[in-house]
C-alpha cells in the first residue's frame, strides 16, 4: 500500500513502531522510558529533517551543496543549544565540515565525540536526487543510508536528552564532515576535525550503517591505504623475449608480482590488497586525479612499462607494516633485465577491536535487548569500509561505528533504507548516552 501523504506515512510507522514498543519492552529505567517516549512522538518530525537533507544533493565535489546541507544541520544545533563551527575547506580542496558542541558544566562529566558526514557519493549531476518512498518501511534516497539518517539519528538521539534536561551530565561534540567520500588531500588536514574531538573525546560513536545490519555493530574497521606499483624492463622485438641479455619484460614482471603477493598473503585473516587498475606497454600515460589513463604498445615489442594502482586494507596497524614489508621483499626479487618500484600512500589507519570498544559493544547490546529489541554483536570488519572514525579510535578509551540508519544498496542509485531501524536507533544512541552519563569520565 502506497500512502498519499508523507504524514500519513508517518502516522502508520509510528503507530506500528509504538505498538510493538509497548509489546516489547522490558527493562527500562523512569527517564529511559521517557527518552523512549519522546523519539517515538517526534519521529515525524525527524523523517521530515531527513528528507529536507536528502533532497539537496552533497556530492563530494559539489561543495556548495555539501556546505548547503551542512548549513541545514547547523541551524538545527543552533536552535539546540550547540555552539557551532562551519571549518572552511579550502585548504584541502573540499567543502569544509560541521562541528557542534555541548560542553558540560561539570567537569568530569564523560566527553562523547559523535561523527558522521554531509557528503554523498551521488554527484550534482546524477539522475538518483530524491528521497521517494517505496512501501511502508522503505524510503530511496541519495546517500538515505550513507549518511544523511546517521546524522539524523544523532541530531533525534541528543534533542530527546536536551528537551528531558538529562544533557548537561554530558559533554558532546558533533563533527560532521564534508569529504568522507572522497577526502580532501592533505590527509593531515582534511581529518584534523575528527583527530582533534578524538584527542578531546573520551568515546568516539560513529553513525555511518557499518555492515547495514541492525543485529551488528563495528568494533573494528580496517585502515586502508593505496600503493603504485611501477615496472620498467628492455624494450626489444617479441621474438627475442626470455634471451638473458633480453629479459622477460614489464608485464611479465608485473605478473609475477602481483600473483606473489596472493599467493603469499591473501590467506591472511582481515587483509586485503587489490590492484584497481593496470596500464602496460611501450609507453602509458596515467591520470591520477580521474583514475584512467592510456597504454601504447604492441604484440610483437616486450613491453617497457607498467603502470598498477591498488589499496591495501587490514585490520591494525602491525598487520598492515607486516604485509607492506612482505609486498616490498616480493617486489625486489626481479626477473631478468627488470626493475620495480612499489610505493604507498598512507590513507585511513585501521580501528582495531581493542577491550574498550567491545566493552562498549557490550552496553549497546544491553540498551538493545532492555528495549525488547534485537542482540547485536561484532561485524564482521571485512564487510565494511573505511570510516572517519578511524582517526579518532586510537586516542578514545572506547569506540563504536555502524550506529545509524541500516538500509541496503549504499553508493547505488539503488540506495534504500529500511525506516523500521530508524526510531531503534534513535532509541538505542539516546539510552546508551544516558547510560554513559551516569559514569564520571576522566581520560
Amino acid at each position: 500500500m502506497y500512502f498519499k501523504t508523507l504524514s500519513s506515512f508517518v502516522l502508520l510507522v509510528n503507530f506500528t513502531c509504538t505498538t510493538a514498543l509497548a509489546e516489547s519492552k522490558t527493562i527500562l529505567s523512569a527517564q529511559e522510558e521517557k527518552i523512549s517516549a519522546y523519539v517515538v512522538a517526534k519521529l515525524p518530525q525527524t523523517l521530515n529533517s531527513l528528507e529536507q537533507a536528502v533532497n539537496i544533493n552533497s556530492g563530494s565535489l559539489n561543495l556548495a551543496g555539501v556546505k548547503q546541507v551542512g548549513d541545514l544541520m547547523m541551524a538545527q544545533y543552533d536552535a539546540l543549544g550547540f555552539q557551532t563551527q562551519w571549518l572552511d575547506g579550502s585548504a584541502f580542496n573540499r567543502a569544509g565540515h560541521l562541528v557542534a558542541t555541548w560542553q558540560s558544566k561539570n567537569e568530569n562529566a564523560k566527553k562523547i565525540l559523535m561523527i558522521g558526514h554531509l557528503d554523498t557519493v551521488f554527484s550534482k549531476s546524477d539522475g538518483f536526487q530524491k528521497f521517494k518512498r517505496l512501501n511502508n518501511n522503505e524510503v530511496a534516497g541519495p546517500g538515505i543510508v550513507d549518511m544523511k539518517g546517521g546524522n539524523a539519528i544523532i541530531f533525534a538521539a541528543l534533542s530527546a536528552l536536551k528537551e528531558l534536561k538529562l544533557l548537561d551530565k554530558l559533554s558532546i561534540q558533533v563533527v560532521l564532515t564534508g569529504d568522507e567520500e572522497s577526502s580532501g588531500r592533505p590527509l593531515s588536514l582534511s581529518k584534523k576535525a575528527i583527530v582533534d574531538g578524538g584527542i578531546w573525546a573520551d568515546i568516539a560513536l560513529g553513525f555511518e550503517n557499518g555492515d547495514s545490519d541492525i543485529n551488528t555493530a563495528m568494533v573494528a574497521r580496517r585502515g586502508y591505504s593505496s600503493w603504485t606499483l611501477d615496472v620498467t624492463a628492455k624494450p626489444a622485438h617479441s621474438s627475442q623475449i626470455f634471451r638473458k641479455e633480453v629479459g622477460f619484460g614489464a608485464i611479465y614482471e608485473t605478473a609475477r608480482i602481483l600473483d606473489t603477493f596472493r599467493l603469499q598473503l591473501a590467506e591472511q585473516p582481515n587483509l586485503t590488497f587489490n590492484p584497481g587498475l593496470i596500464l602496460g606497454g611501450t609507453s602509458v600515460a596515467h591520470d591520477v586525479a580521474q583514475s584512467k589513463g592510456q597504454a601504447f604498445g604492441k604484440a610483437n615489442v616486450i613491453a617497457q612499462t607498467v603502470k598498477v594502482s591498488g589499496d591495501i586494507r587490514a585490520l591494525s596497524q602491525h598487520q598492515l607494516l607486516n604485509a607492506q614489508q612482505a609486498m616490498q621483499s616480493i617486489v625486489q626479487g626481479n626477473l631478468a633485465q627488470t626493475d620495480a618500484k612499489l610505493t604507498f600512500e598512507s590513507g585511513y589507519p585501521p580501528m582495531s577491536p581493542t577491550s574498550g570498544n567491545k566493552a562498549l559493544l557490550a552496553m549497546y547490546n544491553q540498551v538493545s535487548q532492555d528495549l525488547g529489541y534485537n542482540q547485536v554483536i561484532a561485524a564482521n570488519p571485512r564487510k565494511a569500509g573505511a570510516a572517519d572514525i578511524s582517526f579518532a579510535a586510537e586516542h578514545v578509551d572506547m569506540a563504536m561505528d555502524g550506529l545509524g540508519l541500516m538500509g541496503r544498496g549504499a553508493h547505488t542509485k539503488n540506495e534504500v533504507a529500511d525506516l523500521s531501524s530508524l526510531q531503534k536507533n534513535i532509541e538505542k544512541a539516546a539510552i546508551l548516552l544516558h547510560r554513559l552519563s551516569q559514569e564520571s569520565g576522566e581520560k
